[in-house]
């Protein structure tokens, strides 16, 4: 394996962030038992959910996962991204598959594919406004390193409102939806998930939080990713919108 080579992200100007108002498709309620005036803890995926995936990146760790797995496995371009493709649908990252398939260590990955221009997505101020009057406790739950997270979440200007992440290093690498990982969650934050809401925008990863009992929102994305498009099958995702700011605003009111 040839020695990755750390490549300063290029800087990208930051694209208007408009906000729009709500619109009557943005938000769709699937199950119309579930109230969410109980709701204590809210549980939101970071990638493509706290952000619009039209921004693009998430396609800047993509080509830099490809390039890690060329790399490491010694494959083309093409070739390494039919496996990282590949390892992701099967188990939930393109990490975890590369650690059970071929014993690659974690850590070097996950600093290499995270070193992106994370000034591509514009602080949020609509976003920043909800999550401020939104009651209860409000966690990160993703499968990427704590520091990106970090990263993302002070440039959406949002890192005040939350009082805790859970990333893969936390789970042990390993990633959602493996059902263990939502109980350490709960676990780790002291939360009951019958008072709980899970914010995520791959449909797969909320069937685990609703049968522990946890509320659940699918945020459709708008990145190219065919996982992320997948329409849930069964009844395991309660509300759905294409707005996050906006759904959570409309229950503010």
């Amino acid at each position: 394996m040839r020695t990755m080579k750390s490549t300063p992200p290029a800087t990208t100007a930051a694209k208007p962030n408009p906000s729009p108002s709500p619109s009557p498709s943005a938000t769709m309620v699937k199950n119309g038992e579930i109230s969410l005036s109980e709701i204590e803890t809210w549980v939101f995926d970071l990638d493509n959910t706290l952000y619009s995936g039209v921004h693009g990146l998430f396609d800047q760790i993509d080509v830099r996962m490809q390039s890690y797995v060329a790399d490491f496995l010694g494959l083309s371009p093409d070739e390494a991204k039919k496996v990282q493709k590949k390892y992701f649908r099967e188990f939930g990252t393109t990490l975890r598959g590369m650690m059970v398939n071929h014993a690659m260590e974690a850590e070097p990955f996950l600093e290499y594919v995270h070193q992106i221009d994370v000034s591509i997505i514009p602080p949020d101020s609509a976003l920043k406004g909800a999550l401020g009057k939104l009651p209860g406790k409000k966690i990160i739950f993703t499968n990427a390193s704590r520091d990106h997270a970090n990263r993302v979440l002070a440039r959406l200007g949002i890192e005040d409102h939350f009082g805790g992440i859970f990333d893969i290093k936390d789970g042990g690498f390993v990633p959602k939806p493996d059902p263990a990982k939502y109980r350490e969650l709960a676990d780790a934050f002291n939360f009951d998930p019958k008072n709980a809401i899970m914010v995520e925008d791959i449909a797969r990863n909320l069937h685990p939080a609703k049968e522990m009992g946890m509320a659940t929102l699918w945020v459709r994305t708008q990145a190219d990713c065919a996982v992320c498009q997948e329409e849930p099958t069964g009844d395991f995702v309660d509300f759905e919108t294409d707005d996050l700011t906006g759904w959570l605003a409309a229950r503010l009111r």
